[in-house]
């Protein structure tokens, strides 16, 4: 899962996946909010529940709400949900915040040019380990081949990646290709919900992160704020109570 900023490098001399997209890097993107989203995702609990593979880990709002995350699912292989996504990728992939990597290592293993980026070292390193290429790097930051990825991922609810969805799918019109396609997974259709607050990363026993900004949507503002910034869906199915949605450019196929 991915934050707002990231203390890793913002320049082209960062590292990228063998057969990565070439192509200049553009300057620094500024965050749409600042923080401590790095804290948060960097240091504990997330990184004790990321080494360990075991949650239980939560967002947390400062009113009690707690919204449960799914770390033995996300240091797993893909489960059947995640495989509807896996196949609708096309061409080079960019996941971001890719976690412990899962996705990205699948991706790898059937061909693709895939790459995470992430704002947790652990998460870096985990999916290295697995066999996938990720940069210590926020989604505002430069990116390798702006522009020119065929497919980017926002699942396990990083489209509150920011707090803003409008301003993070602007951003990805920067990032994927003009013929690409964004696929994003958001609330589930039942719980239509457009949210923004802050939360820190709680592990359920006293220990907590540095507060930032989130956001959840479901379908219908997923779709709202998707044509607001310029993508047309595409596609959208549910599994296993998971719901997922393809947004085009406009002249990209699902």
């Amino acid at each position: 899962m991915s934050t707002l900023t990231s203390p890793g490098p913002g320049t082209a001399d960062s590292p990228r996946p063998a057969g990565a997209l070439p192509g200049a890097v553009r300057p620094a993107h500024a965050a749409p909010a600042a923080g401590g989203p790095v804290t948060a995702w960097s240091a504990d609990p997330y990184t004790v529940a990321l080494r360990t593979g075991r949650g239980p880990l939560y967002l947390r709002r400062d009113d009690g709400w707690l919204l449960p995350l799914d770390v033995e699912r996300w240091c797993e292989a893909p489960d059947g949900a995640d495989l509807t996504v896996l196949r609708r990728c096309r061409g080079s992939v960019l996941d971001i915040g890719c976690g412990p990597g899962r996705l990205v290592s699948a991706l790898a293993a059937r061909g693709h040019v895939s790459l995470g980026i992430d704002v947790s070292p652990e998460a870096v390193a985990r999916t290295a380990r697995t066999g996938g290429a990720a940069l210590h790097r926020s989604v505002f930051d430069s990116l390798p081949g702006e522009g020119r990825w065929e497919t980017a991922l926002l699942i396990d609810g990083n489209i509150g990646i920011g707090g803003d969805p409008a301003a993070l799918l602007r951003r990805m019109a920067e990032v994927v290709a003009a013929t690409g396609s964004l696929i994003v997974e958001c609330a589930q259709a039942e719980a239509d919900v457009d949210e923004r607050c802050e939360v820190r990363v709680a592990d359920g026993r006293g220990a907590l992160g540095a507060p930032f900004p989130w956001a959840r949507v479901g379908p219908a503002a997923l779709t709202r704020h998707a044509r607001a910034a310029g993508w047309t869906p595409a596609a959208h199915w549910t599994v296993a109570d998971r719901c997922f949605a393809v947004l085009t450019r406009g002249t990209g196929t699902p």
